[in-house]
């Protein structure tokens, strides 16, 4: 089973209510932006467990997903 990696994520967070992700800040302090959200839906990590909202991104044209779990965000690792 795959693990939950917590990272730093800088968020836009709208007028409207909406929360955007722009960048996640590695461990090692390496950025990646978030080139495009492609979907956004309450989701359960079936690799690492856990339930938030998931976003799937491309970050450097790959498909991600990153989980908003209560106030933390993390991927799956491994």
């Amino acid at each position: 089973m795959a693990k939950k990696k917590y990272i730093d994520l800088v968020a836009h967070f709208s007028a409207d209510g909406r929360l955007t992700p722009l960048y996640l800040v590695w461990e090692d302090g390496s950025k990646y932006e978030i080139d495009r959200v492609l979907d956004v839906r309450r989701a359960a990590s079936l690799r690492a467990g856990g339930y938030g909202i998931r976003y799937t991104v491309k970050i450097r044209g790959k498909e991600r997903y990153l989980f908003f779990e209560d106030t933390r965000w993390f991927v799956e690792e491994g």
